[in-house]
């Protein structure tokens, strides 16, 4: 792997602001999708246990009755892809035995080898403290997988919107996943920004390096 120069990441990361008003004849084309989908795939999770699934919201119909449930934010409907980011509301044994017949599929290892570490998962995120916040602790993990998305959008120049003023349970309620064992977190709507988009030319606000990273 070629790695970017790192002033490439600072622009891009200039570049991008929550974008309030996207060009809805614009799309993303195919190519850097997949690239983005694999940004979700990849993301990185306590255990690799993934405690989430990315909902791409495309029919109409259904984005329209979303919008209501978005504080009437008109991302939902003009963005080109829509991402509802959902997480576990509990962990189970079967969903850490469900990892492990992955890993010795993927790795091509015996379960027998995998036996200290299922166990330390189910001590863990099952049965353990954590396993009693399960819902929360899920829940960040789909944070990072938000993050790692909106990083990815910026390096490959495709706008983005972070949405937590949404409605989770009306979302859950309309995408069908009441009783499937996972709730909504937060949304992003994805694409590319309108000309007439003000805030697009507005100077970034932040605090001084040293303010935020404090060196020890």
């Amino acid at each position: 792997m070629n790695p970017i120069p790192p002033q490439q990441l600072v622009e891009a990361q200039q570049w991008r602001y929550a974008t309030k008003v996207f060009d809805a004849a614009k799309k993303i084309p195919v190519p850097i999708w997949s690239a983005l989908e694999q940004s979700l795939v990849l993301t990185p999770t306590s255990y690799g246990l993934q405690p989430y699934r990315f909902l791409l919201v495309q029919d109409t119909a259904k984005r329209t009755t979303l919008l209501p449930e978005s504080w009437g934010q008109k991302q939902v409907m003009d963005c080109s892809h829509f991402v509802v980011f959902t997480a576990r509301t509990e962990m189970k044994e079967p969903d850490v035995d469900k990892l492990i017949r992955r890993i010795c599929v993927v790795r091509g290892v015996a379960p027998e080898r995998l036996a200290t570490f299922r166990g330390m998962m189910l001590q863990d995120v099952v049965h353990g403290p954590r396993g009693k916040s399960a819902r929360e602790w899920a829940a960040r993990q789909a944070y990072i997988a938000l993050g790692n998305f909106m990083t990815s959008c910026a390096v490959l120049g495709v706008d983005a919107c972070p949405m937590e003023g949404i409605e989770p349970a009306a979302y859950d309620s309309i995408l069908g996943l009441d009783g499937s064992g996972y709730t909504t977190v937060v949304a992003c709507a994805a694409g590319y920004r309108a000309v007439a988009d003000k805030y697009a030319s507005l100077t970034k606000v932040r605090y001084e390096t040293a303010e935020l990273i404090l060196k020890m």
